[in-house]
């Protein structure tokens, strides 16, 4: 492993190609249903490490993650899994038509992935993910995405590899992350930054080595930024008085910052900093015995409301009615229900068990992949006005076009299921969800 003048550790992923000589065997059965399938009944569990503590407000972050546990025990087997209706690369960007739309885009027939992307994603998570690369790569020749020697650099924030985390929580994060901002951008680089632990000074210190390495193409600072890109930050906690001091690690030119709303009601930092795109939750439904898409709605549990201590943004003047002085989040959103979960590969131990195929929720699933999205729809062709909150504007001032975004008006959220889905912009999905590459 290559080391620099005390520079972080960047290692660079080879494409092996026998790397995935696990077995991987089948679990459970689907029941056949008219011509389609439907899946046993499950549950959803939160991993250690997206528990939200009282005692880390302002001092440590917690992933936004939860997995759903298929009853008999998790498929094995390389999806799309037949008779099965969770998403993929493909039947995502066809549902929010990032590629030609194929009726019902179910994921057992759609194939088309995204085709964009271009110079670089961060990816900002704690502790140490070993088997990173071998997942992206198994994940990328599994779904038919392009993978190379250029598609993945891990980059250990303090210049000194992390531990891991026991529980496997951050693990599965890191894959999570990493797999579909692939997925959504396959031709931009990506970036993953791992922390020493998941203390926000730790945490905040791979901010500026991502940052850094969007900027830049190195973990160190450069005077005048080469290149532009997003940064992705899957963690959050309970806001705090003092949060507003931290914001300014992401007003940095070139960069569009984007953060996870949390997995339940209340608000979350960093999504509320009027420096980032704050990633909400969806649910698409699809039909039970046949697996066509139906319709999105809310997530009951994402995250959203109005900061405590963030102001109102320039951006948000126009929803002034609704949100008062405050900072009013999400912005926009992405499926994140576990129940309507997205296959993940991940090898590590997690919650003492063995790795392999998860499905995977949470607003974590949001945020790499809007951020993948937003990647792939921008031209770079004036990278000095890339900014989070250029971003924001853009999307607030194109949030009534039918065809940029797909506004959502069924569904509670909140305490309580206590708030509604609007028009145009609402606490549960801020303006909703994303329908192609235009007016982002």
């Amino acid at each position: 492993m290559k080391r620099t003048n005390g520079s972080p550790a960047i290692v660079t992923v080879l494409l092996l190609i026998g790397f995935a000589t696990c077995a991987y065997s089948q679990d459970i059965e689907a029941t056949l249903v008219g011509g389609g399938v439907t899946p046993s009944a499950g549950t959803v569990i939160r991993p250690k490490s997206s528990v939200r503590k009282p005692e880390d407000k302002g001092l440590r972050a917690h992933t936004n993650v939860e997995v759903l546990m298929p009853a008999g025990g998790r498929p094995l087997e390389a999806p799309p899994y037949s008779g099965y209706g969770y998403e993929t690369p493909a039947s995502l960007a066809c549902i929010y038509k990032l590629v030609p739309v194929v009726s019902g885009c179910n994921p057992n027939a759609t194939t088309a992935n995204p085709t964009g992307g271009s110079q670089a994603i961060a990816i900002v998570d704690a502790y140490d993910d070993p088997l990173a690369a071998n997942d992206l790569a198994y994940f990328s020749a599994q779904f038919g995405l392009p993978f190379g020697p250029s598609t993945l650099s891990v980059v250990y924030a303090s210049g000194t590899q992390p531990p891991e985390d026991p529980s496997g929580g951050w693990e599965l994060e890191e894959s999570l992350d990493i797999e579909y901002a692939h997925a959504m951008a396959p031709n931009a680089t990506i970036y993953l930054v791992e922390a020493d632990s998941n203390s926000d000074a730790d945490l905040l210190t791979a901010v500026t080595v991502a940052t850094n390495l969007v900027q830049c193409g190195t973990a160190r600072s450069c005077l005048l930024p080469k290149g532009a890109g997003e940064v992705s930050m899957s963690w959050g906690g309970d806001e705090y008085p003092s949060e507003t001091t931290s914001d300014s690690y992401f007003n940095q030119q070139n960069v569009v910052f984007f953060a996870s709303s949390g997995d339940g009601p209340g608000t979350s930092w960093p999504c509320v900093s009027p420096n980032v795109v704050c990633a909400g939750g969806s649910t698409t439904a699809r039909n039970p015995q046949t697996g066509n898409f139906l319709y999105e709605l809310t997530w009951s549990e994402a995250g959203g409301g109005l900061s405590a201590f963030e102001g109102r943004p320039a951006y948000q003047n126009t929803l002034k009615t609704k949100v008062g002085l405050h900072r009013g989040v999400p912005d926009l959103s992405f499926d994140s229900n576990p129940d309507t979960g997205a296959w993940v590969l991940d090898s590590n131990y997690f919650e003492g068990g063995p790795g392999g195929w998860f499905i995977v929720g949470g607003t974590s699933l949001a945020s790499p992949a809007l951020a993948g999205i937003v990647n792939s729809a921008a031209t770079f062709h004036n990278s000095f006005a890339i900014s989070s909150s250029a971003e924001n504007a853009t999307i607030y001032a194109n949030r009534a076009v039918a065809a940029d975004f797909h506004d959502i008006t069924l569904g509670y959220c909140g305490p309580y299921s206590g708030y509604k889905a609007t028009g145009l912009w609402d606490v549960c999905t801020g303006v909703g969800s994303v329908a192609g590459y235009a007016g982002k």
